[in-house]
């Protein structure tokens, strides 16, 4: 029935009608909906949608077309300063076509309608509005719609077929779809040109048809559109993407939409939430105007001003609580920074301490004032109290960083005299290079030593700092190059050398004379000079480097002793 119903409607149509049909071709929706086929099959498609890639990371599919179109740029991350109001045209609007029924749509010559009568008289047909703006119901005559609007149309039809047929019989006319038009696009956009569409389309539809205003030099707040000759509605896109307001206009064969030139902007960034380039209407607006569409973040205090006079550039800072009272001019640069001192730092305790693990201290307090709170465990050892700080692991990795890069300069510039020793450099540098990857993924943990046990309890915190209280021990750890790495029982006269053969010994990849001896305090001291060892003390025996290079050997052995100390890491070749 429906393919049937099809074939009267095509043959209904006058033959002009018929060609502009296929030519723009519009399906039947329901009660006041306008529907057209994909972008694929639009007379002008979207330049920027016919060139879109697969879907892929900043990018998204138009709903319901299967067209791909990128995202706006993000203001954050790109190299040059965005334009406010640009990401408003990536290749959406134009290609999803208004769909959805508008009220106050005024039936214009073209339209096509359906009406369906049943009861005493059946008749099924869609009647397109003549040029006299009458629609044509066998038995009831031309009924005149043109100006209509739509919420009004069923109504009017039904009492004018009332009037012939005044009993047993049911009408309900709907608008099928709108008229297509054909709309110039011009001004400072992207793409001018005559686009075609449909009479219910927004002018962001053929706005974006066109490639959407030009971001270097069109206004975002003056967009006319022209009948006549005459302004039939003036558009400011940014009321649209601040609040979400345009007026919606029916379209008409040949109306003009006219994007004029950019007026007046300022560029925002810093602590914000829309770091764009803003445009406004006045050469002079204030602070907290452009402040409203910036959206400072809450920890916003202080705006710079960079004023371009001339060849003269002008510097100012502004509280932001001051922005009513200042004025922002054209080209003008506007920084929003956060200045905050710290009142109060947080300190991390851990370790054998049985009260509060976070302590709140006001900004300069010395390590002796979180001690005082210390509330110590039966085990613990007050007396190796050790602490930990970023700043000071940040540091630690950056220098290892740069004695990693050291090492590697000299692994891949090493020469050679011979092929033999060649080859022999390419497979050494292959494996010192896989040393290096090892290193960078080490970590410090940022041990801050306090040695001058007088001086300790005088050193400043930071916030974010770790006190970690250890718990005392009997043991004496061993690792690295031995045999059999383990915790042994401390044994008051032992030496280093005592403690590694109990285990196991050395074994091949060791290198006799490294060792290290690592204190609870963070203390670290060479074994040849530990005349006495202390419960809870690591040894450490580090590996043996074997390379013919003594630049390469001295820098490994560096890096090795860095990451010993500042991650109680060993690594070997």
């Amino acid at each position: 029935m429906k393919r049937h119903t099809s074939i009267i409607v095509l043959a209904a149509l006058p033959l002009v009608s018929l060609a502009q049909t296929l030519r723009d071709p519009v399906s039947t929706g329901p009660r006041g909906a306008t529907e057209l086929a994909p972008l694929s099959s639009r007379s002008t498609p979207n330049p920027a949608a016919a060139t879109a890639t697969p879907t892929a990371a900043g990018q998204g599919t138009a709903a319901g077309t299967g067209v791909t179109a990128p995202l706006p740029p993000n203001p954050l991350t790109a190299a040059q300063p965005v334009m406010f109001g640009s990401q408003i045209f990536t290749g959406r609007f134009g290609a999803v076509p208004f769909a959805g029924f508008n009220p106050n749509y005024q039936i214009a010559i073209g339209d096509q309608v359906t009406v369906r009568m049943w009861g005493g008289f059946n008749f099924d047909a869609t009647q397109p509005v003549d040029a006299q703006g009458n629609i044509f119901i066998p038995n009831v005559g031309p009924i005149r719609v043109l100006g209509v609007r739509n919420q009004e149309l069923n109504e009017l039809v039904e009492s004018q077929v009332k009037r012939v047929f005044r009993a047993n019989v049911g009408v309900y006319a709907s608008l099928a779809a709108a008229q297509p038009v054909k709309v110039y696009v011009t001004g400072f956009v992207r793409a001018p040109g005559l686009y075609g569409g449909l009479s219910s389309d927004s002018v962001l539809y053929y706005l974006d048809q066109a490639g959407g205003i030009d971001p270097d030099r069109g206004s975002y707040l003056e967009v006319d559109l022209l009948r006549g000759g005459q302004v039939r509605a003036k558009f400011n896109l940014y009321r649209f993407l601040l609040d979400g307001q345009i007026d919606h206009v029916q379209l008409q064969d040949g109306d003009t939409i006219v994007a004029y030139p950019r007026k007046h902007t300022v560029q925002v960034g810093g602590e914000v939430l829309n770091p764009y380039v803003f445009e406004f209407a006045e050469p002079r607006v204030a602070a907290s105007q452009v402040l409203e569409m910036a959206r400072p973040k809450p920890g916003a205090t202080h705006m710079s001003i960079v004023r371009k006079i001339g060849a003269e550039r002008r510097s100012e800072y502004h509280p932001l609580a001051d922005a009513g009272r200042v004025h922002i001019e054209n080209g003008d640069e506007i920084n929003v920074t956060s200045d905050k001192y710290p009142g109060t730092i947080l300190v991390r305790i851990e370790g054998a301490h049985l009260g509060e693990r976070t302590l709140v201290l006001p900004y300069g307090s010395r390590l002796r004032d979180a001690l005082e709170r210390l509330k110590p465990a039966p085990q613990a050892n007050v007396a190796a109290v050790q602490l930990f700080r970023k700043s000071v692991a940040a540091r630690q990795k950056e220098m290892l960083d740069a004695s990693l890069r050291s090492l590697e300069t000299y692994a891949l510039t090493a020469r050679s005299a011979t092929s033999e020793e060649a080859a022999l450099r390419t497979r050494e540098a292959e494996q010192i290079l896989k040393f290096i990857d090892r290193a960078r993924n080490v970590q410090p943990r940022g041990q801050v030593i306090l040695a001058q046990r007088e001086e300790a309890p005088n050193t400043l915190l930071e916030d974010g700092d770790v006190i970690r209280v250890p718990e005392s021990s009997n043991l004496v750890l061993v690792s690295g190059e031995v045999l059999f790495p383990n915790a042994i029982v401390y044994s008051p006269g032992s030496k280093p050398d005592d403690y590694v053969a109990r285990a196991g010994g050395y074994n091949q990849g060791a290198d006799q004379s490294r060792l290290i001896v690592l204190r609870q305090d963070g203390v670290v001291v060479p074994a040849d000079q530990a005349t006495t060892l202390q419960p809870g003390d690591e040894i450490m025996v580090l590996p043996k480097i074997e390379t013919k290079n003594v630049e390469i050997t001295r820098g490994i052995t560096q890096i090795l002793y860095q990451i010993a100390v500042s991650a109680k890491v060993l690594l070997g070749l």
